[in-house]
């Protein structure tokens, strides 16, 4: 009987270890399962500007080989089926997933992000901030290459995009109602990328999964 609760007790240890080992393999499943899932990008703007009104709420989108900022809540019920004031019609709405990126060393820093451009047929890109200009582009490795490819990667509660480690994403509006995105690399209001004149304004961008299919992969 003694030997027998020594046994137990010596055991106590292993059997802890393997459960923590068991736990944490879970949870690190979970999370690859999160970053695994497409989801659109939401946008909070809170510049004082009246201007923050045009793409608070708003959306991202993939157009012409950039990524800009939607003026249209892609949550109102009220969205007409044509015009510029659907969101289709500005451009295909980012659907990424974080995803390595070749030869990269970025361990838990991030991973790299990538986006469909088109549901069919299905084609998918690399998301990168431009190395000279600073705007966040889309486009093949070979497009990507030498630019800003990550590490991308989500706050652990609220679920908003980083880069390298922190929130620096900016909107140019680079024509009238036209907002582009671009990432601070600099933290200097994008001294030196855009001119004076245009008006700039900081914005936060949150993950929004897109609901699974049925037969949608689980990873």
């Amino acid at each position: 009987m003694v030997l027998g609760i020594i046994t137990s007790i010596a055991a106590c240890p292993a059997i802890i270890g393997t459960t923590e080992a068991v736990r944490s393999g879970q949870k690190q499943n979970a999370r690859e399962r999160h970053r695994s899932r497409k989801a659109n990008l939401l946008v909070t703007c809170n510049d004082p500007s009246r201007k923050s009104r045009d793409i608070h709420g708003g959306t991202v989108v993939l157009r012409n080989k950039k990524v800009y900022v939607t003026n249209v809540n892609p949550k109102s019920k009220f969205l007409p089926d044509e015009g510029e004031d659907n969101v289709e019609e500005q451009g295909h709405q980012l659907a990424g997933y974080f995803f390595p990126y070749p030869e990269s060393k970025w361990g838990r820093r991030g991973d790299g992000y990538v986006s469909t451009i088109q549901d069919d047929p299905p084609q998918l890109n690399w998301i990168y901030v431009d190395k000279d200009t600073y705007e966040v582009k889309y486009g093949l490795k070979v497009e990507a290459q030498g630019h800003h490819v990550g590490p991308w990667n989500v706050t652990p509660i609220d679920r908003r995009l980083n880069f390298d480690g922190w929130e620096g994403f900016t909107v140019v509006e680079e024509k009238e109602g036209e907002w582009a995105l671009y990432f601070d690399m600099d933290d200097d209001g994008l001294q030196e990328k855009v001119p004076l004149d245009k008006r700039i304004m900081e914005i936060e961008l949150t993950r929004k999964e897109l609901r699974m299919q049925k037969g949608d992969p689980i990873l």
